[in-house]
């Protein structure tokens, strides 16, 4: 089976988790603290906190920069759900916004202008497949509102100027994104008052861990404000930092493999929609091509096509399905209509796109979704 996202693991990720085992010290250690200066330095930011998720690097994000009951965040209905789980977790009310076009799937201006209220405290900036948002019209729009400006940066580690346009951002190490930890995140925020105090609440609110108060000799410690128990381990610090070494190129392979994609579907499924085509040349850098999404024509049926290509060894996937539409929130927020993400997560598929694909696999696929259709 051709998968839709495979992690690329080794001998590398081998020899640093027995090097973690031998040693014997395996949370909240050095090597979480490694994981944090590389990935810091990787992304032109001074400093980083390592956690378990990028759930956790959200909810921490939203609570240090004190949102919460009464405020309003903007939020995309295009996302995983946990975006927007973490705003109901602080007890603020998310407020749903549509994509600019099937063409551009992040989360659009114009219309997060038009909600916003004397109750919008904040608005969360998912950048979608990896391809980051414009940081000047988000900071420009952030600014006029007097709003926190926060990034899911979920789907885009490693990609230029991602971490750089608001008061902080939550990454993802999730087995299936481009680098992983198992389980993990991490948050960057330029703010350092607001990084210790997320470093706090990571680990319950304590002035100081396990391996701190061990390496200074000492026992004792305080609780300063109500923390989470979101610490990240050494053994998955060990193997993220294995993958935060190989980022870059994984991440290259990826951009080169997105334009063959998009170079064999115009050949041969011209009628199948590919968002970002339009993406300027001179910005790739500027993405992570972390999901290879496409638009069905209208009128497909697309289980027909997730079975046809299933049929045929090849998985495929959602991305997403609209979240203001899951019943938890529908019952919740029943007038909620956005026309645009709602057409778009009808007929958007997920193809395969990782480091370990070949230009031979794509060809594969592609021919096997023109067969299909």
């Amino acid at each position: 089976m051709l998968l839709v996202a495979e992690p690329v693991l080794g001998s590398q990720e081998k020899e640093a988790l027995s090097e973690v085992v031998d040693c014997g010290w395996i949370t909240m250690g050095d090597r979480v603290q490694a994981l944090e200066r590389a990935f810091a330095e990787q992304h032109s930011a001074a400093d980083a906190v390592a956690v378990s998720s990028c759930t956790a690097a959200l909810h921490l994000i939203l609570q240090a920069l004190g949102v919460g009951p009464g405020d309003e965040v903007l939020v995309p209905s295009l996302t995983f759900v946990a975006t927007v789980n973490c705003i109901l977790y602080v007890g603020a009310t998310p407020v749903f916004v549509d994509i600019e076009s099937h063409d551009w799937p992040l989360i659009s201006r114009d219309d997060a202008a038009a909600r916003c209220t004397a109750k919008t405290k904040a608005v969360i900036v998912m950048h979608y497949a990896g391809y980051v948002a414009d940081r000047d019209a988000w900071r420009d729009l952030a600014d006029s509102q007097r709003m926190l400006l926060i990034e899911d940066a979920a789907h885009a580690a490693g990609a230029d100027r991602v971490g750089t346009i608001g008061h902080a951002a939550a990454f993802s190490f999730y087995g299936n994104k481009n680098m992983t930890t198992a389980e993990g995140g991490m948050v960057i925020a330029p703010d350092r008052d607001v990084l210790e105090k997320i470093r706090k609440m990571r680990n319950h609110g304590m002035t100081s861990g396990t391996f701190q108060r061990f390496s200074k000799r000492t026992v004792g410690y305080d609780v300063t404000m109500l923390g989470y128990n979101y610490r990240m381990d050494d053994l998955r610090a060990a193997v993220g930092l294995a993958q935060l070494k190989r980022l870059a190129e994984w991440n290259e392979k990826r951009r080169k493999l997105t334009q063959f994609y998009s170079h064999c579907l115009e050949d041969r499924c011209p009628n199948v929609g590919f968002p970002f085509k339009k993406w300027p040349t001179s910005s790739w850098r500027a993405t992570s091509c972390h999901i290879m999404s496409i638009i069905l024509p209208e009128g497909v049926e697309r289980q027909a096509v997730i079975d046809g290509l299933r049929d045929v060894g090849i998985q495929t996937s959602n991305h997403y399905p609209a979240a203001h539409r899951f019943s938890f929130y529908r019952h919740r927020f029943p007038s909620v209509r956005l026309p645009r993400t709602e057409g778009f997560a009808q007929r958007q598929l997920t193809l395969p796109l990782h480091a370990k694909m070949d230009e031979r696999q794509v060809e594969h696929v592609v021919s096997a979704l023109a067969g299909v259709l």
